[in-house]
């Protein structure tokens, strides 16, 4: 382990005893996540969380965590209380050493992946692979991947929650000037061919929708067999049903504006949508929840309505309270968790087609599709002055999501593929 670099673990030593489980693990799995899945604070954590648990009710599971923020002691009993083993990384997984950002501009490999490079996660990796020597890992998203294939021996798995050089892609497209323009054609060339020789290597890897899927297979140049669809999803028991009374004329968006893509979305909704909204529909108001630390709100337009609520324990009260929620999202990948959240609370949705893009949902029926910023305003106000439509348009949608994206059976979904790769990869 590097000098002055302290791993904390958590979990039992090796010398200690722990309770024996209930079952007869089928398999040794480490679990490689960029940030510890809990809370469940953000759609990233979120889908870490449920990927984590479908596994620990079956098997012995290994959690090896970089440390993403503050984390509290009663975060890590929750998810020992699974059945998981956790070490941490005392270190910020998009931490960016100096010489290494400048070493980045001229390796082969993206900027970002050889920035952020861990020895330490690489060495805890190592000292696993040969002290525990697991049947399969699997590594959430591209930052914890390429430690996972140092695992040898092992059926690797790679959770895509995003396609990076998609993203990268869209900005290039945004950038007029030419310099712009030019780096980011840079960066953008240099992911797509990292990300395509990187999860070649995988025996199997989630996407999160069949279109992710298609690109995997027809772009990337990966077989059917080695992508498996796992959407995100939505929990769906007594507690997801809304308690509060819904607050008229209220709208809310429920993403965080510490990614770039939601605040552009709510820079956008302020500037171009929402004074139309409130001069038709004066006591309309509409609620940002998530953190808005870090974030710079002078940047955004001031208006009166607005309601930043900052970091909440359980954001589905405030979403639950709404008429609507607006997702004007033009950019970026994202889990479209905020969309899943607000469908299965029985709350109606007002979405760009960019919003809803990997969902199986239909537009009229399940939402509002707003194609530009003069139809936004209009949803917005036909929803908040027609109860018959968000009845509607709620019903069709907790339908919808609770056939397709109920947390439960695709967390089964993804154990029984994990278990057949296995059984493949042991064969092979």
């Amino acid at each position: 382990m590097p000098s002055g670099k302290v791993w904390w673990i958590t979990c039992a030593g090796a010398g200690e005893k722990r309770a024996s489980p209930k079952f007869d693990p089928a398999m040794k799995i480490l679990f490689l996540s960029t940030w510890f899945p809990y809370p469940l604070s953000q759609g990233s954590k979120i889908r870490a969380y449920h990927l984590l648990k479908s596994l620990a009710g079956r098997h012995e599971v290994t959690l090896l965590s970089f440390r993403d923020t503050m984390i509290q002691p009663e975060w890590i009993a929750v998810v020992e209380g699974l059945g998981v083993r956790v070490r941490l990384i005392e270190r910020d997984p998009f931490a960016a050493g100096g010489w290494r950002r400048l070493a980045g501009w001229f390796s082969p490999r993206p900027n970002a992946v050889v920035a952020t490079y861990s020895r330490e996660m690489a060495a805890a990796v190592a000292e696993l692979a040969d002290s525990w020597q697991p049947d399969a890992v699997v590594a959430l998203t591209f930052v914890t991947a390429a430690y996972a294939l140092e695992v040898r021996g092992a059926c690797h798995v790679v959770d895509i929650d995003n396609l990076m050089a998609r993203m990268m892609e869209e900005d290039f497209r945004k950038a007029k000037r030419l310099r712009e323009r030019a780096r980011r054609w840079l960066a953008w060339r240099k992911f797509l061919r990292y990300e395509k020789w990187l999860y070649r290597q995988f025996e199997l890897c989630l996407a999160v929708s069949p279109s992710d899927r298609k690109v995997l297979n027809e772009q990337y140049g990966l077989s059917l067999e080695q992508i498996s669809v796992a959407p995100n999803g939505a929990v769906f028991d007594a507690d997801t049903q809304p308690t509060p009374p819904p607050e008229p004329d209220s709208l809310v968006f429920n993403g965080a504006l510490t990614y770039q893509a939601n605040f552009e979305a709510v820079d956008y909704f302020l500037r171009e949508v929402f004074p139309g909204v409130r001069r038709q529909v004066p006591t309309a108001r509409l609620y940002v929840t998530g953190s808005t630390n870090g974030v710079a709100l002078e940047k955004l337009p001031e208006r009166e309505g607005v309601i930043f609520t900052g970091y909440l324990d359980d954001v589905k009260p405030r979403v639950s309270a709404s008429w609507a929620c607006v997702v004007p999202l033009w950019t970026g990948g994202g889990t479209r968790l905020k969309i899943l959240e607000a469908m299965s609370l029985g709350v109606p949705v007002i979405s760009t087609y960019k919003g809803v893009e990997g969902l199986n949902v239909r537009p009229g029926e399940d939402f509002l599709p707003a194609g530009s910023a003069a139809e936004f305003t209009a949803q917005c106000v036909r929803l908040l002055r027609d109860a018959t439509l968000r009845e509607r348009l709620a019903k069709n949608a907790r339908g919808q999501v609770q056939t397709m994206y109920d947390w439960n059976k695709i967390e089964r979904d993804f154990c029984a593929s994990l278990e057949a790769c296995r059984e493949r990869f042991a064969h092979d």
